[in-house]
């Protein structure tokens, strides 16, 4: 089964490739988004549950030992986000049909969105620095084109701020891996560990440490390097903003667990304490900048951000527990933002706007979709039995083991002011009197209140899915103890890649 780890990249690029060639065949490239996504998640299923059961795997790219070669490497939380992603991916190809316009479409949409699927599952499995940057890069490349694809003026303003951001922390990224293979010789993750393990503490780890803090910090959107997010991820389509909301932050959040969980984990205590600090404020900016919004996918997105702070709380305390929370967390938070974006286009047909002050009555014209919004949102804000309680709960629970009494504080005010942020919406699009006449949207022969179903059915899947974690919450969460584990205790990690030579 470790020779199919590269499928997981492979699969991706050759749906790219085989779109591309379609270019003129709009028809066609659907079928072949949809077409390399199931199989995407097929090649995903039977890894993770071999990884399951192995614990790990690993192979060697033209069979060179490592150190020396490309490492292709799966864990625990890994072979998850792959599983994840490829879910992910499949439902946005399905929303994708109807919220993609022919005219995107005939400009690479389909095979921009595989190429930056490869460069997200080559993230997640790489097991060497340098190979990280470059799928950082394939993967960053696809998402500038696709933030500007279109040439709104929006979306150009947008695509500015967050090209700038993202080539500054990929700057630094690359300054990093610079000092740190002119230090130790070596950018495998493992040998690196180990070399790191061997040597003292000193002023050039910690400053490594910071610069790699800084760059994955603004790939993952944390105080106060954030406003790029914000600025950017709701000015291009729907299914656009949903899968860089689902995915593309959390690379950032993974690239910092496994650095500061395999890697720097030398003067532990002054580093998790930093992140700890970064991760109250990101928390607490964020969803204070929610509660001012007016604009339904700004305020999903200043949400985004403060629970981008949330998953940081659990790297921070940096115990089994609170690795666990995160890792739970994170599935929940791919799944619900995901949602929530693809919402967003919902309203925007139902109400004709994505301002909520011109939004109203949307309960009593479609109450099964406001139920499926609610349901959602009950489970951003943490409320039981919902998966994002279990999430938070954990995390809390962690903080208060350690007595991090100031943290859980911060955890409990989040979610207080995100349940506002989500009343706010539900008062504002749902509940209070419509302010007009709804308006057709998009499609001239089709009503307002009616949403096609294959806009219906991916979030229809990913709220059954939200309400799976919840009310059976414990095969979820055992997997995120698992992952937990061994990210608290790489050393397993280490030999299966390695051997048992250092």
């Amino acid at each position: 089964m470790s020779n199919a780890l590269p499928l997981i990249i492979v699969i991706p690029l050759l749906t790219a490739v085989i779109a591309l060639s379609f270019r003129h065949r709009p028809g066609i490239q659907r079928a072949v988004g949809f077409a390399g996504s199931l199989v995407l998640l097929c090649a995903s299923v039977p890894i993770f549950l071999c990884v399951l059961e192995r614990g790990y795997l690993s192979t060697q790219i033209g069979s060179w030992p490592a150190p020396y070669g490309i490492t292709i490497v799966a864990d625990t939380l890994s072979a998850l986000l792959i599983v994840a992603t490829a879910l992910v991916v499949l439902l946005i190809s399905i929303a994708s049909w109807i919220e993609i316009d022919p005219a995107r479409e005939s400009f690479g949409y389909t095979p921009l969105l595989h190429f930056l699927i490869m460069g997200i599952c080559g993230s997640f499995l790489t097991g060497d620095v340098f190979n990280l940057y470059v799928w950082f890069e394939v993967m960053l490349i696809a998402s500038f084109v696709l933030l500007g694809l279109g040439g709104e003026k929006p979306q150009l303003e947008g695509t500015i701020k967050y090209v700038a951001l993202n080539l500054l922390s990929s700057a630094l990224f690359l300054a990093a891996i610079g000092v740190l293979y002119g230090t130790y010789g070596t950018l495998n993750m493992a040998d690196l560990a180990m070399q790191l393990r061997e040597s003292r503490p000193s002023h050039l780890v910690i400053t490594l440490a910071t610069l790699f803090l800084l760059a994955f910090g603004i790939k993952a959107a944390v105080f106060p390097l954030f406003f790029w997010l914000p600025a950017s991820y709701h000015t291009p389509p729907v299914p656009i903003s949903a899968i860089f909301a689902g995915l593309l932050t959390k690379v950032g959040i993974y690239s910092l667990i496994r650095f500061f969980t395999l890697i720097f984990t030398q003067d532990a205590e002054t580093l998790h304490r930093l992140i700890l600090i970064l991760a109250a404020l990101t928390m607490i900016v964020g969803i204070l900048g929610a509660l001012v919004q007016k604009d339904f996918r700004r305020i999903i997105s200043f949400n985004l951000i403060s629970h981008i702070g949330t998953l940081l709380a659990g790297l921070g305390l940096f115990t089994p527990l609170a690795l666990a929370g995160t890792v739970f967390y994170l599935i929940h938070d791919i799944v619900s933002k995901t949602c929530l974006f693809l919402f967003t286009s919902v309203v925007q047909r139902l109400g004709g706007s994505g301002d909520i002050r011109n939004l109203g009555g949307l309960y009593r014209s479609n109450p099964r979709i406001s139920l499926l919004f609610a349901i959602v949102a009950l489970s951003v804000a943490g409320i039981p039995p919902l998966s994002g309680f279990w999430g938070k709960l954990v995390l809390v629970q962690a903080g208060l083991i350690k007595r991090e009494y100031w943290l859980v504080a911060a955890i409990l005010f989040a979610s207080i002011l995100t349940l506002y942020s989500m009343c706010s919406i539900w008062s504002e699009a749902f509940w209070k009197d419509s302010s007009g006449t709804p308006v057709e949207f998009a499609n001239p022969g089709r009503k307002a209140s009616s949403i096609p179903l294959l806009l219906l059915a991916p979030i229809t899947s990913l709220v059954l899915l939200i309400l799976l974690m919840g009310i059976w919450p414990a095969p979820f969460f055992e997997t995120a103890k698992l992952a937990a584990q061994q990210l608290s205790n790489p050393d397993h990690y280490i030999r299966t890649i390695l051997g048992e030579k250092p």
